[in-house]
């Protein structure tokens, strides 16, 4: 799904870097699932921000990326990445190549997830893993996301007191296919992956998760942005 994405890259870009201490505790979420991730393919990688910030600040290096938008590839290119233009559900590599592929803040915009996710099992060695992360339609922000979508503004009176000051800009809440964790994880044992790992971040309201930096803890019952993490066996 290239839009908004192509539209809007930059106004992606400011609403994280508006939100530091989010963008912050989504980087620690996804570094708990990457000790020693060896060749990483980072699909739906958009600008390589996380990328790079992993990289910069937390010595992992993803240079791998797949990304549909060009208007974000490009950008994660001048970011240092490798970035082939192509789609989750057919993957520009051969088989058997990775480590570890990432799909971070992507699912919701896969429109086969299913698909999606037996492509990355294709590309992983044996004993490699899958990194998914986003928000769960039963959260906090994946229920105020959806209620914003139908609205069709964050200018209501409705939602004033219960947004964030900076919220997830309407045109990417309105294009996201929000699904609910135990989805996932059915689609994820279907594609083979086995040894099922879950950890969670953003447990305040989504009006005050912006206050601090989170640590990420285990489970997913809780948390507005939550990763799992799958083995090929």
């Amino acid at each position: 799904m290239e839009k908004p994405f192509d539209e809007f890259a930059e106004k992606y870009d400011a609403w994280f870097l508006k939100n530091k201490n989010v963008l912050g505790s989504e980087v620690l979420l996804i570094k708990r699932f990457l000790t020693k991730p060896g060749k990483t393919l980072s699909v739906g990688c958009g600008s390589g921000l996380f990328e790079h910030i992993l990289r910069t600040e937390h010595d992992i290096d993803i240079k791998f990326g797949v990304e549909p938008a060009a208007q974000f590839a490009a950008i994660a290119e001048k970011r240092g990445m490798s970035v082939k233009i192509g789609h989750a559900e057919k993957l520009p590599y051969d088989d058997v190549e990775f480590d570890t592929v990432l799909q971070n803040g992507t699912p919701g915009y896969i429109d086969d997830l299913e698909t999606a996710f037996r492509e990355a099992f294709r590309v992983l060695k044996p004993g490699g893993h899958i990194v998914v992360a986003d928000v769960p339609a039963e959260s906090s922000y994946g229920l105020l996301y959806r209620l914003a979508s139908v609205i069709g503004t964050w200018d209501d009176a409705s939602l004033s007191a219960l947004a964030p000051r900076h919220p997830y800009p309407i045109e990417f809440a309105a294009a996201a296919r929000w699904r609910i964790t135990a989805d996932k994880v059915g689609l994820l044992r279907t594609a083979g992956f086995a040894d099922l790992e879950y950890a969670q971040t953003l447990t305040r309201h989504p009006k005050f998760s912006d206050d601090s930096v989170e640590e990420p803890v285990e489970g997913f019952n809780r948390g507005d942005y939550v990763a799992i993490r799958a083995r090929k066996p």
